[in-house]
C-alpha cells in the first residue's frame, strides 16, 4: 500500500493525472488506483492518439501522463518520443502488457520517467504516480542497466526528430503508417488534401526523409514490432 506520509504529501495537492488507454475497463482500474494514492487528484481519460492531444489542449497544466503503449495510432514509443518533444516538462509513466525488460529499458531511454506492467497490483501502480509526482525518476526493481541494442544512437537520434513534429504533423504521420493516402487522410482530419501535402513536406525535412516510404521506415524504427506498421499502397509516394 502506498506509504501514508506519501500520500499526504502529494496527495493534499490538486494534481491533475491524465490516463490514455483504449481499454475502458483497465482505464477504470488506473483510475482508481490513482485516486485511492492522491484523493485530491484530477483525473482526466483518453483512448486515442488524437483524444490525447484534445485533453492536453484542454488541461495544458496536466502533471502527469499514463501513457498505454499500445495505444492504436502511438507505434511504439513514436508517441513517447513525440511528447518528450512538444511537452518535455510533463512526466510520463508508460503502462503496458509487454513488460519484457527491452521494453522497459526502451521506454525509460525514449523519455518516461517509470514503468508500470499492466499486471502490476493498485498498490504498486500508486507507489509509482506518487513518486513521479513528487519528481522522481523510477527504474522498476531488478532491471539492469545493461544498455539494449533496440535503444541505439540511431534510434534516439530518430526519436529527437520525431519530437520536433507538432501535434497535426504527428497525427498525418500516424496515419500515413497505417497506409492511409492524402485524401483519407485529409477526410478523417477534416483538412484539404493541399494541407495534408504541406503537412508531408515538412515532417519529411523534420525527420529528414527523403520521401513518404522512408519517413514509415523510420518510424518503423521506434515501432516495438515491424507488423504495427503497414507499408504505403504499391505506387504512393
Amino acid at each position: 500500500m502506498p506509504r501514508l506520509h506519501d500520500a499526504i504529501a502529494v496527495g493534499s495537492m490538486n494534481y491533475q493525472v491524465l490516463i490514455v488507454d483504449d481499454h475502458p475497463l483497465y482505464r477504470l482500474a488506473l483510475k482508481g488506483a490513482v485516486e485511492a494514492a492522491c484523493p485530491d487528484c484530477e483525473v482526466f481519460e483518453a483512448d486515442s492518439v488524437g483524444d490525447l492531444f484534445d485533453a492536453l489542449d484542454q488541461h495544458p497544466h496536466v502533471d502527469l501522463l499514463l501513457l498505454d503503449l499500445n495505444l492504436p495510432g502511438a507505434y511504439g514509443f513514436n508517441a513517447l518520443a513525440h511528447l518528450r518533444g512538444s511537452r518535455p516538462e510533463l512526466p510520463i509513466i508508460v503502462v503496458s502488457a509487454s513488460d519484457d525488460p527491452r521494453t522497459i529499458r526502451q521506454a525509460l531511454a525514449f523519455g518516461a520517467q517509470s514503468f508500470v506492467s499492466k499486471s502490476a497490483d493498485a498498490a504498486t501502480i500508486g507507489d509509482s504516480v506518487l513518486a513521479v509526482l513528487r519528481g522522481e525518476a523510477v527504474t522498476p526493481a531488478g532491471l539492469t542497466s545493461e544498455r539494449e541494442p533496440g535503444a541505439d544512437d540511431a534510434a534516439l537520434e530518430i526519436a529527437q526528430r520525431m519530437a520536433q513534429l507538432t501535434p497535426q504533423q504527428f497525427r498525418v504521420l500516424g496515419m500515413l503508417c497505417a497506409g492511409r493516402l492524402n485524401k483519407q487522410i485529409g477526410d478523417d482530419l477534416q483538412i484539404t488534401e493541399a494541407t495534408v501535402k504541406a503537412h508531408m513536406t515538412v515532417i519529411l525535412r523534420k525527420l529528414g526523409a527523403a520521401n513518404r516510404t522512408q519517413a514509415v521506415l523510420l518510424a518503423g524504427r521506434l515501432a516495438r514490432e515491424s507488423s504495427e506498421i503497414r507499408p504505403l499502397p504499391e505506387g504512393v509516394e
